[in-house]
Parts: C-alpha cells; structure tokens; sequence
C-alpha cells in the first residue's frame, strides 16, 4: 500500500514543480515586457525632449 502513496506524492511533488516552472516563466516573460516598455519610455522621451 505505501507503494501507491509514494505514487501520489511523487505526482504531487512533479505537478508543483511543473507549475513553478510555468509561474516562474510567465513572471521572466512579463519582467522582460516590463523593462522593454520602460526602455521604450526612455527612448521615446529622449526623442520628443526639448532641445
């Protein structure tokens, strides 16, 4: 019987990390969106300042 719930915590354990991996990716993809806007910001006020 122990055979089947060191299944179970096995799939458990592989699920969490499968979704750590999803969350850690998607916060990577959004951060690197949000430094690119930043920089985007930079550039277009660079070139609409006053000169």
């Amino acid at each position: 019987m122990s055979g089947k719930s060191e299944a179970d915590a096995a799939a458990k354990h592989a699920k969490w990390l499968e979704n750590g991996v999803a969350l850690r990716a998607f916060f990577y993809i959004f951060g690197t969106h949000v430094f690119a806007g930043f920089v985007w910001l930079l550039f277009y006020l660079g070139q609409h300042a006053q000169k």
